[in-house]
């Protein structure tokens, strides 16, 4: 099973954190700049820490350049997975 996230990341900030929901996105800040790929793996160690789902298991799919991304989670459900994520709205 795979799962798709759609994610906002804001790159620079003063702290690695799911910040909660914007929209349809799940919006993330991470201290790593946006330059040669630091931001993205911060991205997936962050959603690997905070999920306890193995970095392995998690890739960006689309947006490497952008802050707009798609995030792959293999091995687990969408519900599953909304259900380990901050409340939206």
């Amino acid at each position: 099973m795979t799962t798709i996230l759609e994610v906002k990341v804001v790159p620079n900030a003063s702290r690695d954190e799911i910040s909660g929901w914007l929209g349809d996105n799940l919006k993330l800040r991470v201290r790593a700049p946006p330059e040669r790929g630091r931001a993205n793996r911060a991205v997936i160690k962050l959603l690997s820490d905070e999920l306890g789902i193995p970095a392995r298991d998690i890739t960006v799919i689309d947006g490497q350049t952008s802050p707009l991304k798609k995030i792959r989670f293999e091995g687990i459900t969408g519900t599953r997975l909304r259900n380990m994520l901050p409340p939206s709205g």
